[in-house]
């Protein structure tokens, strides 16, 4: 689990509330079921309304992987596709089969599976390359909604604020209230622009770069199975793979003779 989205979120209501109160303010005049329900549900509603069905229900997954998901270290990739690389070299390919159980990543082992079958090193890379592209427009698509909620949220507070300050003009004879009614009217806009620069934004951001993580990762495997088809020696896999990877993103490791 990576929790920087939990810890950046929580950092910046800590910075808000603190502020709220150094100004005298408290943190709990701003929790006002109307507003919550009006900006929540109906940025809720909204991401419903330029979407499908089967996009909202995903949503749900979407929340646990921003919040809780977390990429495979890239050094221990390497380090997996080399073992299989050394056992394929001294036993053959076909002995992969046996090994294919201690394999974590499923993509691994699908490719895997496909090199052990005979599959040709071009139809093969074919097979994955569009599983990876199919991957990538779907993270686009559900980073889409995020940040597409991150757009709704302050204009349905201000619709929000707007119904609130209907409300006021409603009780001009009544003087003694207005105040406690307009900072009411205003908690709508707060939640709105506050969710969508705290919470949607951010989640939508966070993402796209597990995505970007996700799919460079399963084209350096794409790459490892088709040098371990192709025979190739393991310390230049080891060397090959570590080549397509950013600086600092991986261990060196020094490389058995």
């Amino acid at each position: 689990m990576d929790p920087a989205t939990i810890i950046g979120i929580v950092l910046a209501f800590i910075a808000i509330f603190a502020s709220m109160i150094l100004e005298g303010g408290s943190p709990g005049s701003i929790f006002l079921v109307p507003p919550l329900i009006l900006v929540f549900f109906g940025t809720l509603g909204a991401a419903m309304a330029g979407g499908m069905l089967k996009d909202t229900i995903a949503l749900v997954d979407s929340f646990k992987r921003v919040l809780l998901g977390n990429v495979q270290p890239a050094d221990a990739l390497v380090d997996d596709i080399v073992k299989l690389a050394e056992k394929a070299r001294r036993e053959g390919l076909l002995a992969l089969e046996d090994a294919m159980k201690e394999v974590r990543d499923p993509f691994l082992k699908k490719g895997l599976q496909l090199a052990i079958d005979g599959t040709d090193s071009e139809e093969l890379a074919a097979i994955l390359e569009a599983e990876v592209d199919a991957k990538r427009k779907a993270d686009k698509h559900a980073a889409t909604i995020f940040t597409g909620m991150g757009g709704y949220a302050p204009t349905i507070g201000i619709i929000g604020t707007v119904i609130g300050l209907i409300h006021v003009l409603e009780n001009l004879s009544e003087p003694d209230k207005l105040g406690h009614l307009i900072a009411g009217a205003f908690v709508a806009t707060l939640w709105g622009v506050l969710s969508a620069n705290v919470m949607w934004l951010p989640m939508g951001a966070k993402l796209k770069r597990l995505s970007e993580l996700e799919c460079a990762q399963m084209e350096l495997v794409i790459a490892g199975i088709i040098n371990i088809q192709a025979g190739a020696n393991p310390r230049l896999v080891a060397q090959k793979l570590r080549s397509l990877l950013p600086p600092g993103s991986i261990t060196e490791k020094k490389e058995a003779a």
